[in-house]
């Protein structure tokens, strides 16, 4: 027997973003391109809102 949501769910779709900025291990920080740490950069946070790591967490600036 098939559970009833699962005649209507569907899988998520895929966004195609990219992000100015990458996670840094050694820092353990998210830093642009140029080695900047993305948090510290104020009109990247004023176009993004945020930066967020690839653990997903919005709840801190720096992750």
């Amino acid at each position: 027997m098939q559970p009833f949501a699962l005649n209507y769910a569907r899988p998520a779709a895929e966004l195609k973003a990219t992000t100015p900025y990458a996670y840094d291990p050694g820092m353990q920080l998210n830093v642009t391109s140029d080695g900047r740490i993305a948090a510290a950069d104020l009109t990247l946070l004023r176009e993004l809102g945020t930066t967020t790591s690839t653990a997903g967490s919005k709840t801190h600036f720096d992750d």
